[in-house]
């Protein structure tokens, strides 16, 4: 069964050399598009994720603080 699709798929691709290889390409283009925007976003949620996380820790800190202590030792 899968080797009668195989040999239609050859059979085509040899047939329509041009139509096939401009499908390849564009394949080819809209799967690298996908990665590199994927990529793009994860990077962007890690760096945000890392500046949330940096921003709560500050502010946290900053809270339990006691303001005496901090002004004592400017």
């Amino acid at each position: 069964m899968f080797g009668s699709y195989l040999k239609i798929i050859l059979r085509n691709l040899i047939r329509h050399r041009i139509f096939s290889f401009i499908n390849v390409i564009g394949l080819a283009v809209g799967i690298t598009c996908f990665v590199v925007l994927t990529l793009f976003v994860i990077a962007g949620l890690i760096a945000l994720l890392i500046a949330l996380a940096t921003v709560s820790y500050q502010s946290i800190k900053a809270a339990l603080a006691n303001p005496v202590e901090a002004l004592r030792y400017e």
